[in-house]
């Protein structure tokens, strides 16, 4: 058997980056067999450092480029390659990585106008070889995939986008080719490519079928004009101006097909078909109207988005209370009447329309409103057949406006549920300057589940957190608040940031197990497969520890300018249960900038992950007046239309508690020593200026010390923290128990001391440490 010129090498790869699967066209390419590579690190075959592959992990859905990888035999090979993220019901997410290895030619190019015709076309073009590998694609195919023609050359259409719908277009394609007749696949390949793809052979001289080309419709954007069924909605949907969209595309497919002038009017409320007809005026409200030749002016009375008033006896409301087609000549006294009166009536008498077809807007057993059509003297009155298909149009247009309404119902629903979750204010904190920008996402799966929060914690610490919950609308947005609740919860308990995302971890596998057996259909149940990066910054140390849940890392802008990823253990989506998270901490110059992100950021049609992140890099290098105009840069530099998914982005600068804002003493476990602890205190509040403090200072910290040297363990440290109007005082001892207030009965000796504390101080708490304990009170200067 011939060997063939042109083969695959597939791969898949896990969220650790540990290669799991292997294809013969792999070992072909590179020389290992699957024994060799299989269960080991996939950096492992590269030829550089693996910031390539971890710049994917990073990244969004779908990367393509150049990786440099070694042969076993040491050479070094360029290659192509395409990488598709991939998550299962199950919520398990692992890379397919597929290249395309040809020794042939490029094919050959056409005549000048031959090629100008197949690149320039406004459909979406694709040529399959007789292997069904891509051989070649035109710009409106690039663009609707997202794609160059180099990335997808030479591979087969399930490694360029993996699914059941090119399962089935492959399948046709081989059909084609084997039939030598045109094939149709019912399968829709992209969001910007149609939903049948049209598969005709391509024969040579001789009538033998060389190659198969592959050709869909492209929704054009609505200022285009085009021709669309009524109905069908375009890239922009669920605003008050799609549903008039929807009611315009029926004017353009009837008139002046089936009519010379038509006009589309709306119920504010749909009405059911178990409610009792109007018994006086009803109120529509206009939302196309159209007419041939397009002179519309004045002269036809009430405009797109006007309300009129339409009494009881006239066509609009006779069609609506029959709930079925009517059909009048305008000589009708009722019409004439109408159409004397009521100025949305006008363009029947501008128009000089002959005969009048009411059709009820009808979907679901709910009428919507009504759609007028006109025809002139001379065209004749509407036959059984146009009636047919002015119905058939009509009803596509009234699911459209259902759709477009129900749409603009869940998202405005799911915007005020997100918004009434996400953070009104930023909390007043002295340890960072922050300034955040959330971007609902503009597409038809509605607003996703991204969140972020700003939190204060003891010690002068604040929380930073970030996350990204799986799907679209009120369950996401659902599930995201349950988790931002979750996540301030543990937070409030001081819990270490790899601790923190674990116990997350539980809750989702929790709310999934709830959710899963009221509705076993549900993919993204609980929140499975969330990602979440959660960072912990002390202005006193300067450090910043980090744990990330499958979220993108952070990135650091330092004083000087440079700009860089923090590397933090990936870790997996949330959800997924049994694996586990760690934590780093980094020390952070004053004035860095931390900067966390969603991965909305990085999903613009317009470039790759690679681009992207020059991108976000140099707008993160950029000098900028101020956070906000920050904010700005990056979100220009790297969005040029309304995002396909959500974006949450917060920037944080680190400032610092100096040296003269921080004092702590090391105590002898010695209770004498805490007539020493109170003299220290003392001195240090008179050095501050704040003696006005000192004797509610000196008696919580008589108690809190006391305690430490009675039920604690040594070394016993006090430290005092003063933050602009705040004092914080904290006493550590190396024992894990937690102090618990108590009631102290009337003749009780002791028992009083950590409710005086809580009387005296704002806040206070119990924060653990790896080894130990520390106990806090915070009280306010301003109050003292």
């Amino acid at each position: 058997m011939e060997r063939q010129s042109t083969y695959t090498a597939t791969a898949t790869i896990d969220e650790h980056g540990i290669l799991t699967s292997w294809s013969e066209g792999a070992e072909r390419l590179l020389g290992y067999d699957s024994p060799a590579v299989v269960g080991r690190p996939a950096t492992a075959l590269l030829a550089a450092d693996g910031s390539t592959a971890r710049r994917i992990v990073a990244g969004r859905e779908r990367w393509n480029g150049t990786v440099p990888l070694r042969h076993r035999d040491g050479r070094l090979l360029e290659l192509g390659v395409l990488a598709h993220r991939r998550t299962s019901a199950a919520g398990v997410t692992d890379w397919l990585v597929v290249s395309a290895v040809t020794a042939r030619p490029q094919p050959p190019r056409g005549e000048p106008l031959e090629e100008w015709t197949f690149l320039q076309s406004p459909f979406p073009l694709a040529i399959f070889d007789g292997d069904l590998r891509l051989v070649r694609a035109n710009r409106r195919m690039e663009h609707a995939l997202a794609l160059p023609e180099a990335a997808m050359r030479g591979l087969r259409l399930p490694h360029i986008v993996p699914g059941a719908a090119s399962e089935e277009t492959d399948r046709s394609m081989r059909e084609a080719l084997e039939s030598g007749r045109p094939q149709e696949a019912q399968a829709r390949l992209g969001p910007q490519l149609g939903r049948t793809a049209v598969l005709s052979p391509l024969k040579d001289a001789g009538g033998r079928v060389r190659a198969v080309c592959l050709s869909t419709e492209a929704p054009a954007p609505d200022s285009t004009g085009r021709q669309r069924p009524p109905g069908e909605s375009g890239s922009r949907v669920g605003s008050a101006a799609d549903q008039a969209r929807a009611a315009q595309e029926l004017g353009e497919v009837t008139v002046p097909r089936l009519a010379d002038v038509m006009a589309v009017d709306l119920l504010d409320s749909p009405r059911d078909a178990d409610e009792d007809p109007a018994s006086g005026p009803v109120v529509l409200r206009r939302a196309a109207l159209r007419v041939v030749p397009d002179d519309a002016g004045p002269a036809y009375g009430t405009g797109v988005g006007e309300a009129t008033v339409c009494p009881v006896d006239s066509p609009p409301a006779q069609c609506l209370a029959a709930g079925r087609p009517l059909l009048y000549e305008t000589t009708d006294p009722v019409v004439a009447e109408w159409a004397a009166a009521d100025p949305g009536a006008a363009w029947l008498r501008a128009s000089g329309a002959r005969t009048l077809l009411a059709m009820p807007l009808l979907v679901q057993g709910s009428t919507l409103g009504v759609a007028l059509f006109g025809r002139r003297p001379g065209r004749g009155s509407f036959g059984p057949e146009e009636l047919r298909l002015t119905q058939e149009f009509t009803a596509r247009a009234a699911a459209g406006i259902r759709q477009a309404r129900s749409y603009t119902r869940a998202r405005t629903t799911t915007m005020a549920l997100q918004q009434s979750l996400l953070p009104h204010t930023l909390p007043e904190q002295a340890a960072l300057e922050i300034a955040t920008r959330y971007l609902p996402a503009a597409t038809r799966a509605g607003v996703g589940g991204d969140w972020f929060d700003v939190i204060p914690l003891s010690g002068a610490r604040v929380a930073l957190v970030v996350g990204d919950v799986v799907g679209h609308g009120i369950r996401a947005s659902a599930t995201m608040g349950r988790l931002r609740t979750a996540v301030r919860t543990l937070a409030d308990v001081d819990l270490p940031a790899d601790e923190l995302l674990t116990h997350l971890d539980d809750l989702v596998l929790r709310l999934a197990a709830d959710e899963g057996s009221a509705d076993p259909a549900a993919e993204t149940a609980g929140g499975i497969g969330t990602t979440c990066l959660y960072a912990v910054y002390d202005p006193v140390s300067r450090h910043c520890t980090l744990a990330r849940a499958g979220h993108p890392p952070p990135a650091v802008v330092t004083p000087d300018g440079a700009v860089r990823f923090v590397d933090v253990p990936a870790g997996p989506p949330l959800g997924l249960g049994g694996l586990p998270f760690e934590a780093i901490e980094t020390e952070l110059p004053e004035g860095s900038l931390l900067v966390l992100y969603t991965n909305g950021l990085f999903e613009a049609r317009e470039h790759d992950i690679d681009e992207a992140l020059d991108k976000m890099f140099t707008a993160l290098g950029r000098p900028a007046q101020s956070l906000d105009a920050l904010c700005d840069h990056v979100l220009t530099a790297l969005l040029s239309h309304r995002p396909d998914d959500d974006i949450a982005l917060l920037v944080a600068r680190t400032r610092v508690l100096h040296e003269d804002r921080v004092a702590a003493w090391e105590l002898r476990n010695d209770l004498t020593d805490v007539y020493r602890a109170r003299h220290l205190v003392d001195d240090q509040l008179t050095a501050w200026g704040l003696e006005e403090a000192a004797f509610t200072t000196e008696l919580m910290v008589s108690e809190l010390v006391t305690n430490a040297m009675r039920y604690g363990r040594p070394p016993i440290q006090l430290r005092l923290i003063h933050r602009d109007a705040t004092l914080i005082c904290e006493v550590y001892d190396s024992s894990g128990t937690t102090p618990h207030m108590r009631r102290a009965r009337i003749f009780d000796e002791g028992g009083r001391g950590l409710l005086l504390v809580a009387q005296l101080a704002d806040r206070w708490g119990t924060r653990h440490d790896r080894v130990g304990k520390t106990v806090w009170a915070e009280q306010s200067l301003a109050e003292g």
